[in-house]
């Protein structure tokens, strides 16, 4: 049975928080026709547009939030993950593997968090992080939007964050994997999908929370 009674929430409720996600330097400096994960066409576009959102979000003193996915070159901290479709990827000292700084307007002041994980909870300081920052809304942004965005923003709905993804800013393994990881978020969440446009505006609107 459908909820009857949904709460109209703002877009931002509190204070906001731009998590960036795997958005690193393999994706601007890798042209490989067949890459360790796959990506669907325009991926790059898709990661340069979250750009927008990281100097909006500077300009409204919102916190900014950098994940980086990144394993030991032993393998050791896999785990399972190399059980499905994905082959061995964001090596420790890896070039490929460095937070894309420069493409996405990195300040001194901005977090980065390292992940061996698919999720940005998982093994990681995020949380201790948004609790000092007293986040309330978790805006989401990059990649891919069927892995490590819907496993990121399932941890922080599970967690009591209003969770919300850039649709536009974020990219999947495939256009299929993209819209249905699109519509299992907007099912937790309503309200949870948006556009990049709407997102600076709201920026725009809350300098800060």
């Amino acid at each position: 049975m459908a909820n009857t009674q949904k709460q109209t929430r703002d877009l931002i409720e509190g204070k906001p928080a731009l998590i960036v996600i795997d958005i690193q330097k393999s994706t601007f400096i890798d042209d490989s026709e067949e890459r360790s994960i796959a990506n669907m066409p325009g991926y790059k576009d898709r990661m340069l547009a979250a750009r927008a959102l990281v100097d909006a979000a500077h300009d409204a003193a919102i916190p900014v939030i950098f994940i980086q996915e990144v394993h030991r070159p032993d393998l050791v901290d896999f785990g399972r993950e190399l059980d499905g479709d994905e082959d061995i990827h964001c090596l420790d000292g890896d070039p490929r593997t460095a937070i894309a700084k420069e493409e996405m307007g990195f300040r001194p002041g901005d977090y980065a968090v390292p992940k061996r994980r698919y999720s940005a909870f998982f093994g990681t300081d995020l949380e201790i992080l948004l609790r000092g920052l007293q986040v309330d809304t978790l805006i989401l942004c990059g990649g891919l939007t069927d892995v490590c965005v819907h496993y990121t923003f399932v941890d922080g709905h599970q967690s009591d964050y209003f969770c919300r993804v850039v649709e536009d800013c974020v990219g999947g393994s495939s256009v299929e994997a993209h819209e249905a990881s699109l519509r299992a978020m907007e099912y937790l969440q309503t309200g949870a999908v948006r556009s990049r446009d709407s997102v600076i505006e709201a920026m725009k609107r809350s300098q800060g929370g």
